[in-house]
């Protein structure tokens, strides 16, 4: 990994915290680049993770590089993300958020099915403050709306456990803007997470409504680059001009897109957190965000 040499000394301690910050519903700030703790699990996201104790290394190397959003659910594994990092990083630092998710069950590695009956989406929060070993979650999302139950109570629940503070803030996973609106109807919307990348921008109409209300975008697979990323490529030219990685340009395109963008890039293995950490580092300048604008 290259850190551009206009980098202030100060800033390489803590990558994360040149991305700049965002406050989530205008109350709770955190740097723009997360980490997601999906993949400290098994294959699938299923089971646990072969080695426990590097997934353990990872999340504390994340904290010491200045990630202060770390993006969990209560299915990946199931449980055995939120249990590591509980084990990794209780008691938890006071400037570091937590978000979970509830509302997909699992039956098998790969397997996702959405729930979104009330009862279970309060069980599923009960069970995530027990494993986290908080009183209440910083920013608790709903992983998908059930078709097969109405999104007034699903929705609903989740204004009922913020009423009782059991949830600071609430977001939501994979939605449409009419589904936003009909969210912010009966709960305020402190963050929407939805498939988002260089190769991918289906969510475009998404992320601009985000925008428009201050509303954080967590683009989750932000990663995804494809043939953008071979020799010839614009992530491959505009990397070897930086002196980067295609994967840190990926991200560094995510963060300049949009100043409600919040990339949450995971990963098992402490070289690839400190490559990600270092996406935060780069500049680009108008030629090269007009290349990949344009790829």
């Amino acid at each position: 990994m290259t850190t551009p040499p206009s980098v202030p000394p100060a800033t390489t301690d803590r990558p994360v915290h040149a991305a700049g910050i965002f406050a989530l519903s205008g109350t709770r700030t955190v740097h723009r680049l997360g980490f997601g703790a999906m993949q400290l699990t098994g294959p699938g996201v299923w089971g646990p993770p072969a080695d426990p104790d590097a997934c353990i290394a990872v999340l504390r190397r994340a904290v010491e590089l200045g990630a202060d959003l770390i993006d969990t659910a209560d299915s990946y594994g199931p449980t055995v993300s939120e249990e590591l990092i509980r084990q990794a990083l209780h008691p938890y630092p006071p400037e570091l958020l937590i978000a979970t998710k509830a509302g997909l069950v699992r039956t098998g590695p790969g397997q996702w099915h959405p729930v979104g009956r009330p009862e279970y989406l309060r069980q599923q929060c009960e069970l995530s403050l027990r494993r986290l070993g908080v009183e209440a979650i910083d920013l608790f999302q709903l992983h998908r709306v059930d078709p097969q139950v109405p999104a007034a109570d699903q929705f609903g629940v989740l204004a009922e456990l913020r009423q009782e503070g059991k949830i600071r803030l609430v977001g939501l996973s994979e939605v449409d803007v009419p589904t936003i609106q009909a969210a912010q109807a009966v709960v305020p919307v402190a963050s929407v997470q939805n498939r988002y990348n260089l190769a991918d921008r289906a969510a475009e109409p998404v992320l601009e409504y985000c925008a428009s209300q201050g509303i954080a975008f967590i683009p989750w697979f932000p990663l995804a680059n494809g043939a953008l990323a071979r020799p010839g490529g614009a992530l491959h030219r505009v990397a070897t001009e930086l002196g980067a990685t295609p994967a840190q340009v990926a991200l560094a395109w995510l963060l300049a897109r949009s100043p409600v963008m919040l990339p949450i890039p995971g990963t098992a293995s402490l070289a690839h957190l400190e490559e990600n950490c270092g996406a935060a580092l780069l500049q680009l300048d108008e030629t090269q965000r007009a290349e990949l604008d344009a790829a």
